[in-house]
């Protein structure tokens, strides 16, 4: 036997063998704590899915139970009845539709639902509304105490094919008490399911386990299926909290975690254990071909070339190792012209692009950066607008009612207090008395007027090409007299050319002129007195600046300047709707309002319109 061949043999014996039996020993442990791992991975996961969805499902019934505690529902109107009702209905998105019970369970009135695709809520079926009433016994509650609250059986919603499940809350105390039933969808359990299970290649189910089916899954075609019998099997002979187990056919490794205050509920974990454990199998497969390939090797070069190679190779591994470091500039000097030759050019090659890839990685990471940045922005403007706009809406809801409330008897002290006044001659001591109580009651009046005005649906607006300049220069004919009568400096600042914007020209000019009333009053005491209007095009968007020299506005006041009946003014007027309308109108025609104020130094309102 010649030398190198000897040298091959021992070099296997010394080495391939021990190194092969090494690796499958290795990756023989490697497989067993992979497999420990996935358990405690999947318990930890069930355990905390389960918690959960024990909170999704508590915080929907807590809603209920709490808002069903805010009103004396046996003293409240039928309206009031109904607008209750529809609070309840909108504690959850994940409720469907509201029901009425009376004592024995019978159902009053319509249920209260929207239908599908008009909100984020599910779908209802008005023809189900009588099973929907007997999926609680409610009877069981009705000597329980107002706010309790009792969860039904599980079912099929009868739009989205999901799970459901009915929650009876007594609405007052005693055994002759109404009930509401509201009807909850799984729509959120399951995103919820579907978010923890991340794209990974197992599932996680929310199961029934007195009934033996699946209720909502990471899976949707598992909504609603019969439960695996020897699944069925391990979870009803297992009393713990969490339990972990295999199952066959297929050969599953599963978790399970019974939820927190639902009786019954469990959420079970299971992933495919050929898929789990599939990178050590896969890895087992690699050492085998690496030791043939190595034997191989060994035969063919012999020992003639043992010494060439480890050279040589050494300063390829130095390289592949400074690579690992990051050291991506590192070079393998190339030497001769052979396989070597063109592995160390081409290990360079590959550190020369990798080094270039990374530049452009840590280019991309920047640019998706400030993209965030950007998109987060627009978002909490969004949000911002949204904020106001239900502001608004509330607070016109109030104004109604509050002006209507008093307008009835302030009609009566406004028309018998004229009334005494035609009956007294102006020198009649009490004339005078009569009069201030004549014009605090108009005033009143006018009061109570703008908000009604505020709180009615205003006309659609009118959105057409406008010229700013134009809208600007109308404004001033009314005010500018008054303006300058009160010892204010005006200065414009118009854009050359016409600034065409879409919006309704009407209250444009109400908007401006609110902006102009709230200069002048914000310059009343002001040493100087000097109001800018500018006007001009940036960004494919139209603006008008009102800039002035008052008091500014205190850094706790501005986020509420657009809040209805805010004001900062010394002489109280208008109730405080003007800034309040002008965003209304501004928003209503796609723009914003921006605010730059400084205390003691003034405040500029920009009104921001897209180009016509």
């Amino acid at each position: 036997m010649k030398l190198y061949q000897q040298l091959v043999l021992f070099m296997l014996a010394a080495t391939v063998l021990p190194l092969a039996a090494v690796g499958f020993l290795l990756l023989s442990r490697a497989e067993t704590e992979l497999t420990g791992r996935i358990v405690s991975e999947q318990r930890i996961l069930a355990e905390s899915t389960a918690e959960s969805v024990s909170g999704e499902l508590m915080k929907t019934v807590d809603a209920l139970a709490r808002s069903a505690e805010l009103f004396d529902w046996e003293r409240i109107t039928p309206e009031e009845f109904q607008g209750a009702l529809q609070l309840l209905y909108g504690q959850s998105p994940s409720v469907s539709a509201v029901l009425h019970l009376d004592s024995r369970g019978l159902p009053r009135g319509s249920p209260v639902f929207q239908a599908s695709g008009e909100s984020e809520h599910p779908g209802f079926d008005p023809s189900t509304t009588q099973a929907l009433a007997q999926a609680v016994p409610v009877q069981a509650l009705r000597r329980g105490y107002k706010g309790q609250a009792a969860l039904g059986r599980v079912y099929a919603h009868a739009l989205s094919g999901r799970a459901a499940v009915a929650v009876a809350v007594k609405l007052a105390d005693g055994e002759d008490a109404p009930f509401a039933l509201a009807e909850v969808v799984f729509s959120d359990l399951e995103v919820l399911l579907e978010r923890r299970a991340g794209g990974s290649p197992g599932r996680i189910d929310l199961v029934d386990a007195s009934a033996g089916r699946v209720l909502a899954s990471s899976l949707p075609e598992r909504r609603l299926r019969p439960l695996e019998s020897a699944v069925a099997t391990w979870l009803t002979s297992d009393e713990a909290q969490v339990r972990s187990f295999r199952v066959d056919a297929p050969a599953m490794r599963m978790s399970a975690a019974r939820v927190p205050k639902v009786p019954g509920f469990e959420v079970v974990v299971g992933v495919d254990e050929a898929v789990a454990l599939a990178p050590v199998r896969a890895m087992r497969q690699t050492v085998l071909l690496s030791i043939g390939a190595a034997f191989a090797v060994l035969l063919a070069l012999g020992a003639l070339y043992t010494g060439r190679l480890n050279r040589r190779l050494s300063a390829v591994v130095a390289g592949a190792e400074a690579f690992g470091r990051g050291e991506l500039e590192r070079r393998v000097e190339v030497q001769g012209n052979d396989e070597l030759s063109d592995l160390a050019s081409t290990f360079n090659r590959m550190g020369s692009e990798l080094e270039a890839a990374r530049a452009r990685m840590l280019r991309w990471n920047d640019d998706l950066k400030a993209r965030v940045d950007e998109a987060t922005a627009e978002l909490k403007a969004a949000q911002a607008q949204l904020l106001e706009a239900q502001k608004l809406a509330a607070v016109g809801q109030l104004g109604a009612g509050v002006a209507h409330e008093i307008n009835n008897p302030l009609a009566g002290i406004l028309g018998n207090t004229q009334l005494m006044m035609l009956e007294r001659d102006e020198k009649d001591p009490d004339f005078d008395t009569l009069r201030k109580i004549e014009l605090s009651a108009k005033r009143c009046k006018e009061i109570t007027q703008n908000l009604l005005r505020f709180s009615q649906q205003r006309a659609q607006p009118e959105l057409r090409p406008v010229d700013f300049n134009l809208v600007l220069r109308d404004a001033l004919s009314l005010s500018e007299n008054q303006i300058r009568g009160e010892g204010i400096s005006l200065a414009t600042e118009l854009a050359s050319a016409p600034v065409r914007v879409r919006a309704d020209p009407g209250h444009l000019s109400q908007v401006v002129l609110a902006l102009l009333s709230n200069a002048r009053t914000a310059m009343l005491k002001s040493r100087t007195k000097h109001l800018l209007l500018r006007t001009g095009e940036r960004d494919g968007r139209g603006f008008l600046e009102v800039e002035d020299t008052g008091k500014g506005i205190a850094p706790e006041h501005r986020p509420r300047v657009f809040e209805p009946f805010f004001t900062t003014k010394d002489v109280w007027s208008n109730v405080g709707l003007g800034l309040s309308v002008a965003w209304r109108v501004v928003s209503e025609a796609g723009g914003t309002i921006d605010v730059r104020t400084e205390v003691g130094q003034g405040t500029c309102f920009t009104v921001w319109l897209p180009k016509a």
